[in-house]
C-alpha cells in the first residue's frame, strides 16, 4: 500500500516553498494536481515521476486518481498553493479515505498561505485575532457566509478574504463591504493582493469606505484590518499591544480602560463619519452618560471644539467659569495644570450670597455675574442651572460678556430647553450643546475636558492627566 502526501506548495515563489514539501516532490511517483501548478515544482520533478493534471473545479477528480495510485503501491503527491489544508485538497483527501475505507497512508505538509504571503507584503496587518472568509458560494449557502462575515465585523476581526470576486461572482464583495461598514470605519485600511508571491504580483493600500471591487479578481487575496489597524510609511500595521501595554504601565491603568471604552464606543457610532472635533466631544459625552442617544442631542458648531482648543493652545484662553461646583471637580486638575489653565465656581463667593439676596435672584445668576465682571472672555460651562445659562445670555446680548466658548448642559424641567435655545443665535461664540432636557455637571465637565485633550483625539487617545 503506498501514500498520499498532500502539500502546500506556497503562493507560487520558490522562496516560499517549504524544503518538506520539495523533499516530497523529488521523492514522488506521481504527482496530481491542477496543472496551472505544475510550473511551480517542475523544477524538483524526478525522471520516473507521472504528472496527472486536471482543469479547475475536478478536485474529486483528483482525489480519485491519487488513490487509485497509491492503493496500487505508489507515493503520491497531490499539489494545492498556499496551505493545503486552508481551502485545499487535505480535507477531501481525508473523507475520501473514509468513504473508500481505505488503509492509504495520509501525509499532509503545510505551506505558506495566500494570506500569510499576502500580510508579509503589505507590512504587518495579521498581528492580533484574525479569520479568514472564502465568498465563493458554491459549496458554502450565502446565508452561512453572511452570518460569518457579520460576525467577523462584529467581534473586530482583522480579516482575510478569499475568492473575492469572479466573473459569475460579481456582488459579493459589495455586500461584504456594505456589512463591513456598518460595523467599522471608513477609514479601515484594507490591503489588496493580488498573485502574491509570482511575476504579476501587484499590492496595493485602500480603506474600506474607497475600496472599488471592481479592481479585484479571482487571484486576489484582501485583507481588512481591524479597529486597532493603521498605515504607517506605507505598511499596514495591526499592533499586538506590547506598546498600549507600555503606555498603560506608564499612564496608569485607568487611561488604558478609558482608550479601550472609546474605541468600543466609536464602533457604534450610527454614524461613523462625524468630524473629528465633534465625535471627540461625543465620545467623552457617551462615555461619561453610557447613553448613545447623545449621538442624536450634542450639538456643536462647527470645528468649535478646534477652535477653543487652540484659544487654549495659543494662552488666549486662560479661565473656565462653571455654574456650579460639581461641574468644577470634574475638570481634570492635572490638564488645567499643563495648560496654565484655572477653573473657577463662584458660588462660594460673599459677593455673590449678598447679590442673590438683594437683587432677588438665584445665586447661580449671581454667580455669573461677578463671573463676567472679572473674566468677562472666559469659557463659560453649565451642567445645573439654566438660570445661569439666561444669565449669561443676558449679559452677552448687553455687550458684558464675550465668552470664548459656551458649553450649554444644564438639566432639568423647568426653562431647560429655553436656556439652550437661547445660545444658539450667538453665531461668534463656538457652543456645545446638551439639547433638550439632558445634560448634568458630569457632562459639562467632560465636554470641558474634551477641549482641554483635543490633540489626543486624532490617536484616539483619550486619558491624558487622568
Amino acid at each position: 500500500m503506498g501514500k498520499i502526501i498532500v502539500a502546500g506548495i506556497g503562493p507560487g515563489s520558490p522562496e516560499d516553498m517549504t524544503p518538506a514539501v520539495i523533499d516530497a516532490v523529488r521523492d514522488a511517483d506521481a504527482i496530481v494536481g491542477y496543472k496551472y501548478y505544475f510550473q511551480f515544482v517542475e523544477p524538483y520533478l524526478p525522471e520516473r515521476c507521472t504528472c496527472i493534471d486536471t482543469g479547475m473545479k475536478k478536485e474529486r477528480e483528483r482525489a480519485e486518481q491519487a488513490f487509485e495510485l497509491a492503493e496500487g503501491g505508489r507515493t503520491v503527491v497531490v499539489i494545492s498553493s498556499g496551505d493545503a489544508g486552508i481551502y485545499g485538497m487535505t480535507p477531501l483527501v481525508y473523507e475520501m479515505r473514509a468513504a473508500r475505507r481505505s488503509d492509504v497512508e495520509i501525509v499532509s505538509l503545510p505551506g505558506i498561505s495566500a494570506f500569510q504571503k499576502a500580510s508579509s507584503l503589505l507590512g504587518a496587518p495579521l498581528g492580533h485575532d484574525l479569520c479568514l472568509i472564502s465568498l465563493s458560494d458554491l459549496m458554502t449557502p450565502w446565508e452561512v457566509i453572511e452570518r460569518r462575515i457579520k460576525a467577523a465585523a462584529v467581534g473586530d476581526f482583522v480579516t482575510a478574504v478569499y475568492n473575492p470576486r469572479s466573473h459569475e461572482r460579481y456582488w459579493q464583495l459589495y455586500r461584504l463591504q456594505e456589512l463591513m461598514l456598518q460595523q467599522r470605519d471608513a477609514a479601515t485600511p484594507v490591503g489588496i493582493v493580488r498573485q502574491a508571491g509570482r511575476e504579476e504580483q501587484r499590492v496595493e493600500l485602500t480603506t474600506l469606505g474607497t475600496l472599488d471591487p471592481e479592481q479585484v479578481d479571482m487571484f486576489t487575496v484582501l485583507l481588512i484590518g481591524n479597529s486597532q489597524t493603521y498605515v504607517a510609511d506605507g505598511k499596514m500595521i495591526t499592533p499586538r499591544g506590547y506598546y498600549r501595554q507600555e503606555q498603560s504601565e506608564v499612564s496608569g491603568v485607568g487611561q488604558g480602560i478609558m482608550i479601550e471604552s472609546f474605541r468600543t464606543i466609536e464602533r457604534e457610532l450610527r454614524r461613523q463619519d462625524w468630524p473629528l472635533d465633534h465625535k471627540w466631544a461625543l465620545l467623552h459625552a457617551i462615555h461619561t452618560t453610557a447613553d448613545f442617544d447623545m449621538e442624536r442631542i450634542l450639538y456643536t458648531d462647527e470645528g468649535a471644539v478646534e477652535t477653543i482648543y487652540n484659544k487654549v493652545a495659543s494662552g488666549q484662553l486662560k479661565t473656565i467659569v462653571t455654574d456650579v461646583t460639581m461641574v468644577l471637580s470634574g475638570i481634570r486638575k492635572g490638564a488645567l495644570k499643563r495648560l496654565g489653565i484655572e477653573a473657577k465656581c463662584y458660588l462660594g463667593d460673599p459677593r455673590v450670597e449678598a447679590m442673590a439676596a438683594a437683587e432677588g435672584v438665584t445665586r447661580t445668576q449671581a454667580g455669573i455675574r461677578v463671573a463676567v465682571e472679572e473674566h468677562p472672555d472666559a469659557l463659560f460651562a453649565f451642567g445645573n442651572a439654566p438660570t445661569a445659562l439666561m444669565e449669561l445670555c443676558t449679559l452677552v446680548r448687553r455687550g458684558k460678556a464675550r465668552p470664548a466658548g459656551i458649553i450649554a448642559a444644564p438639566v432639568g424641567f423647568v426653562h431647560v430647553r429655553e436656556s439652550k435655545h437661547m445660545v444658539k443665535p450667538f453665531k461668534d461664540i463656538p457652543k456645545i450643546i446638551v439639547e433638550g432636557r439632558k445634560g448634568g455637571s458630569n457632562l459639562a465637565a467632560t465636554l470641558c475636558n474634551a477641549i482641554l485633550t483635543f490633540d489626543d483625539a486624532e490617536q484616539l487617545k483619550p486619558g491624558r492627566d487622568v
